[in-house]
């Protein structure tokens, strides 16, 4: 894959160091209604997926990539293609930054548009598309300073905390088709 490298983070495979790192994320319950995740992942099953990471974006249907500050290999955050449709050109984009200390900082952005940037010039995608709580202004503010466009709304989509919330869909098209 292209190095995906901005001028303060890059974007990098999964690699079986990363097990304890998607181990918390896959497990830290505040943020299971952003990912869909209803249940705890064991790390047997978070390293075998690691282990079928090699899988492109053809066989797996998903590009997942760890967010890095450049001066590190550690990663801070996860940002994923999804349900990616090759017949159609499209695909779903979502982002994660971990720790609260790490937002606020341009890492989202820096990373959101490396990934556009590979999706649109490298994939040949002609969109792409976001799903995102209506109550996450972060990711509204994130996706929407990229050009991203409110397409319609899921009414009541989400059980959040026992309450149910909207659902946004956005989408952005690739304007050199």
């Amino acid at each position: 894959m292209t190095t995906l490298k901005g001028p303060n983070i890059y974007l990098r495979a999964l690699e079986p160091e990363d097990l304890e790192f998607v181990y918390a994320v896959e497990n830290d319950e505040s943020i299971w209604n952003v990912s869909n995740t209803q249940t705890p992942y064991s790390r047997f099953l978070i390293r075998q997926y690691l282990e079928n990471a090699h899988q492109d974006i053809y066989e797996a249907k998903q590009l997942r990539l760890a967010i890095c500050r450049n001066e590190d290999f550690s990663s801070i955050g996860l940002i994923d293609l999804f349900d990616y449709d090759p017949r159609n050109n499209r695909a779903g984009i979502g982002i994660l930054i971990q720790n609260k200390e790490n937002r606020g900082q341009g890492v989202g952005s820096e990373a959101l548009q490396l990934l556009i940037n590979y999706a649109f010039i490298h994939l040949n995608l002609h969109q792409l598309y976001a799903n995102i709580d209506s109550e996450n202004e972060a990711s509204l503010k994130l996706f929407t300073t990229f050009g991203f466009q409110l397409i319609g709304t899921k009414k009541q989509w989400n059980l959040v905390n026992g309450k149910y919330n909207d659902e946004s869909l956005f989408q952005l098209i690739n304007q050199s088709f």
